[in-house]
């Protein structure tokens, strides 16, 4: 089959190459994001594969139907960028990679969480200019410490036994609880409020919906221990980033780590040291030394982009096949009408 490859970065072709070798199948290489301009790049492939950052919204789908693709591929866990009831509409079938590698994220946001606490990037700026003074580099024991994991799945779910293994005390907060964590972790269950105002450290971990569309806002904020750490290592927009610069810049929020940004759409994933800087708010974040902001890597290790190449192609096998893969989506049940009277 022919795919073309929306938003193909250098880092992942070796990956995708290989899995398609496997499955025989083509794939077009497209370095541009899907957008309603260059959807037309798919004429001639029944399926596309799409990264976390291109458009899948009812026009552009409608596009892509019209110019013969039939399968679409998220390189991703998260899928909010797809209009699955349009595609549902149309007849085009949509999977994403929602297992590809919990322990890549996971560790990610550990790394962030123990950067920004033994103020690393002081202490190298610090090293650079000859300044070894241990005076501005003073950390804390993660030991012993509240953790607050919003959102308990699969990578929420792995963070939380990394921590148990620094013996964090752990909270957790999710629409379903999991008895498991609980009973492997001693992670205690609690209202957002709640986990907000005990936790020394909180890592997010839900989804984007529109519920959880800057779950942490300005209220939320406030509502945190003065000096607490916030890690971000799933979706950008589920903070509220102007707020949670404000509380950095008034000392509420210790610490700010980010693997995602609210506003990365056009920026992250792309080289744009000649050009002046696009974005004050980002620009504003990177200045401050107790933020730390990568470029949404958190996912970038060896296994996980394995994974990834080799479970978005296998599952044009059990389309082709006849089968529905298990990691298919479909758009959410309309809630039934409740009956008058």
């Amino acid at each position: 089959m022919d795919i073309t490859v929306f938003s193909a970065y250098g880092f992942e072709r070796p990956y995708l190459t290989q899995a398609a070798a496997t499955g025989h199948h083509a794939l077009h290489f497209v370095a541009l994001p899907l957008t309603l301009a260059t959807a037309g790049e798919a004429a001639g492939s029944s399926a596309v594969a799409i990264f976390v950052n291109d458009d899948a919204s009812a026009p552009v789908l409608a596009r892509l139907w019209e110019v013969g693709v039939r399968y679409l591929l998220v390189r991703a866990a998260g899928h909010d960028q797809v209009d699955l009831a349009a595609a549902r509409q149309l007849g085009l079938r949509v999977a994403n990679v929602p297992h590809y590698s919990p322990y890549a994220i996971a560790e990610h946001a550990l790394a962030l969480m123990l950067a920004l606490n033994r103020r690393l990037r002081q202490a190298r700026a610090q090293m650079i200019r000859g300044d070894f003074r241990l005076d501005n580099v003073v950390g804390f024991d993660l030991h012993g410490k509240t953790v607050g994991i919003v959102g308990c799945g699969t990578i929420g779910a792995t963070l939380a036994g990394l921590l148990h293994g620094f013996g964090c005390r752990l909270l957790g907060h999710d629409i379903q609880t999991d008895p498991a964590l609980t009973w492997r972790y001693g992670l205690e269950y609690v209202p957002l409020d709640t986990l907000c105002a005990q936790s020394d450290v909180i890592s997010l971990h839900a989804p984007l919906t529109p519920a959880t569309r800057q779950l942490i806002n300005r209220a939320q904020l406030a509502k945190m221990k003065p000096g607490a750490m916030l890690i971000n290592t799933s979706r950008g927009a589920l903070l509220d980033t102007q707020a949670a610069l404000a509380a950095i810049e008034a000392g509420q929020l210790g610490y700010l780590g980010l693997d995602v940004y609210e506003h990365e759409k056009g920026l992250f994933f792309n080289d744009h040291s000649q050009q002046p800087p696009q974005d004050a708010l980002l620009t504003r974040l990177l200045a401050c030394p107790n933020v730390l902001v990568t470029g949404h890597q958190g996912f970038l290790t060896h296994e996980a982009l394995t994974n990834i190449a080799s479970t978005a192609l296998a599952t044009l096998g059990y389309w082709l096949d006849g089968q529905t893969p298990p990691n298919e989506l479909l758009p959410a049940p309309t809630p039934a009408a409740v009956p008058a009277g």
